[in-house]
């Protein structure tokens, strides 16, 4: 997919979780997540600028939505530790767990183009596709962004109505 279609499928996948978490009490919470979310839901696609990194490769995988996970939690630990003193363990397990969430969401989106991601390296170097769309199609490019939207709407709505 393309960037229109990665930030579609990641709006699509994080609006009813930032609707529950918002649902939950925590809208500047729920709010932070979409930010992060929309951030990093391009991130893997970096490896087209980073020389001996095959696309589709590394960052297309479980191990670095993990990798970016503790990173952005991390950082964000110790930034609080050392602004503050105190940590927040639950914001730093939101973030690490939203950060994760995008990458999985765009390995996903790229799991529907014939040429399909590897998610699960290094235990496995076999490719998974849907074979939907090739990731140039636009259609599909605005249409998951159109959708994206669409839920993002929905889910503000539905927090409105019900919080």
């Amino acid at each position: 997919m393309y960037q229109l279609g990665h930030y579609g499928i990641t709006m699509l996948a994080y609006a009813p979780v930032g609707a529950s978490v918002a649902l939950a009490g925590e809208q500047v919470l729920a709010i932070l997540g979409a930010v992060i979310c929309l951030s990093l839901s391009t991130l893997p696609d970096a490896d087209h600028q980073i020389p001996l990194i095959e696309h589709r490769g590394i960052t297309h995988t479980l191990v670095f939505a993990l990798l970016v996970g503790a990173v952005m939690g991390g950082g964000l630990y110790l930034a609080l530790e050392v602004v503050t003193g105190t940590v927040d363990t639950t914001l730093v397990t939101f973030v690490f767990a939203v950060s994760a969430f995008a990458i999985v969401t765009h390995i996903l989106g790229d799991a529907l183009t014939p040429m399909g991601v590897a998610p699960f390296w290094p235990l496995t170097s076999r490719r998974f596709t849907l074979n939907v769309t090739p990731a140039k199609n636009r259609l599909a490019n605005y249409g998951l962004f159109v959708l994206g939207v669409g839920a993002s709407v929905l889910a503000v709505m539905a927090v409105s109505a019900l919080g």
